[in-house]
């Protein structure tokens, strides 16, 4: 059974996965997976916005206690998108796109309310 912290925590990192989908469909994006997941890892959303296809992490924390969410997302992470980006490709065909790209959504809950930040490019392949 999950301890009452990864419970909470699974909570807030869902939480924080619908408000980057929305945000990112606000934005224009059409999302085409959520949660694609391999046995390299897993990719929160995947969304493509024109010609490109974004593979997107969303970061959620409560506070900076651990630091900056979008601090989490390390070469080791990358590397993991990666992989779990290039299975995605090997069984998926999206006609039209001409780019891909790796993002971090970014979202933080604190005193002063919800902020999120959305850094694109994070790393090429």
């Amino acid at each position: 059974m999950p301890s009452a912290d990864t419970t909470a925590s699974r909570r807030l990192g869902d939480a924080g996965e619908e408000i980057a989908l929305l945000y990112l469909q606000e934005q224009g994006h059409e999302c085409l997976s959520r949660r694609f997941r391999t046995r390299y890892g897993e990719i929160d959303l995947i969304v493509r916005h024109d010609e490109i296809l974004s593979f997107v992490e969303v970061k959620t924390r409560r506070g900076l206690g651990f630091g900056r969410p979008e601090e989490a997302v390390d070469n080791r992470k990358l590397r993991t998108m990666r992989r779990v980006a290039g299975a995605f490709l090997a069984t998926v065909r999206v006609p039209g796109v001409a780019s891909y790209r790796f993002d971090v959504v970014a979202i933080l809950f604190g005193r002063d309310g919800m902020s999120l930040s959305h850094f694109r490019g994070a790393g090429v392949f």
